[in-house]
């Protein structure tokens, strides 16, 4: 009976073992795609802020990090009553959620996708918004706004898990939450000086470094094999879902880059290359709500639509007079409600084309509507309220000269003989 006891736990210690380096590897993917979102949004806008984006996604580390240790991860993973919780710090206490590693672990993995969420929204407002303006939003988004999100997806007495609703790694809980909260951002801060003329119509206004861009949607793109295939939380006994994930997850990106590719090319003729990293990324939004439950065409096909949707998006949202300098909106916000409510669709159980049944699809629209009308609602009072208190945009000369030179003092790049 000895024997078998100590047979038994050895295994589980195994299991605890092997699971463990698997999320702590993942999780430090995900982490590492803050400095994808850093490159690609410097290299999206101009030289003279660079330093500041590079600013505000440290920001979003240092100061969001915090913030969901100190309360967020309490809110989004405590004692649920459906719609939130409250706790501090990380919990001892057994999460409900079958996990094989340890809670530690498990709020280091949640931490990447609260500053993933949060990071969406430094690049629409980039350009024209105070730092310490920013750094109190993050506070209040990671410590309070996130978690509720993540408390209802995810926690397993959050409301929308009790619907049924499927948002594997977070389409809906991080992107959409995200995607809105940047176009509320974006709205509230308004456009930079010069994107518009006095017509209405939209001066294009070019990125400085689109190797830059393109290296950063790399990172974030090789983040995303953790992102996904990390949201089983564990390897033992899930060794088959993580290869139809992580397959699913570039099949969809490749798709997202391809339609984007042939899209931009019949409509503008010529490939817009800066639209091709989104489409990538926006194939990678849309799949990762049901990358767990649907097959490989279908994946090719979620990412199809989303390269196409992104770039109708952008179009869209720029002659709604709303400047979103690297895209995130159409991204983030649009391709994650796309993704959501694909599931809805495509689901190879519970899907409407594949088993004829709207249930799903009605469980993921409530699901990410809610959560895209909180996210943009919430953000916006949040930033009227910060205007008024401290103000939010930096003044006109300042914009003029650059962030970098007026709130770091120092340039991207030094100018040598």
């Amino acid at each position: 009976m000895e024997e078998m006891q100590e047979v038994l736990a050895n295994q589980a210690e195994m299991v605890n073992a092997i699971d463990t380096v698997w999320v702590a590897l993942c999780a430090a993917l995900i982490f590492q795609m803050e400095g994808g979102f850093a490159l690609l949004e410097a290299g999206f806008i101009r030289s003279k802020n660079s330093v500041s984006i590079i600013a505000k996604v440290m920001i979003d580390i240092m100061f969001g990090g915090l913030a969901f240790y100190a309360v967020g991860f309490g809110i989004a993973y405590g004692a649920s009553n459906g719609w939130f919780a409250f706790g501090t710090g990380i919990s001892k206490e057994d999460l409900g959620l079958g996990l094989t590693i340890s809670n530690s672990l498990f709020w280091f993995i949640q931490l990447g996708f609260a500053i993933a969420a949060v990071s969406i929204v430094s690049g629409a407002i980039t350009e024209r918004m105070k730092v310490w303006a920013y750094t109190v939003f993050v506070v209040i988004f990671c410590a309070f706004m996130y978690p509720l999100a993540a408390n209802w997806v995810w926690n397993p007495n959050g409301w929308l898990a009790a619907l049924g609703f499927n948002d594997f790694a977070g389409s809906a809980a991080v992107h959409a939450m995200g995607g809105f909260a940047a176009l509320a951002g974006a709205i509230a801060v308004g456009p930079r000086i010069g994107k518009y003329k006095p017509d209405g119509t939209p001066n294009s206004i070019m990125g400085h470094n689109i190797p830059l861009a393109a290296v950063g949607a790399f990172i974030l793109w090789f983040g995303w094999f953790g992102f996904n295939p990390g949201s089983t939380l564990a390897a033992v006994g899930k060794w088959d879902l993580i290869g139809k994930v992580a397959t699913n997850t570039f099949l969809a990106s490749a798709a997202g880059g391809v339609a984007t590719t042939f899209y931009t090319y019949f409509r503008y003729t010529k490939v817009d290359i800066t639209m091709v990293i989104n489409g990538v990324l926006a194939g990678l939004v849309a799949i990762t709500a049901g990358c767990n439950v649907v097959g490989p065409n279908s994946a090719i096909l979620i990412g199809l639509v989303a390269g196409i949707l992104v770039d109708v998006a952008v179009v869209l949202i720029d002659r709604a007079k709303i400047d979103d300098p690297v895209g995130a909106i159409a991204v983030h916000g649009i391709n994650g409600t796309f993704g959501t409510l694909a599931v809805g669709l495509f689901a190879e159980e519970s899907g409407l084309f594949t088993t004829g049944d709207a249930h799903q699809l009605g469980v993921q629209a409530l699901g990410v509507f809610t959560i895209a009308a909180f996210s943009f609602v919430v953000t916006f009072v949040v930033f009227k309220i910060l205007d008024k208190i401290m103000g939010i945009r930096v003044k006109p000369d300042e914009e003029e000269i650059g962030i970098d030179a007026v709130e770091y003092s120092i340039d991207a790049y030094d100018d040598y003989m």
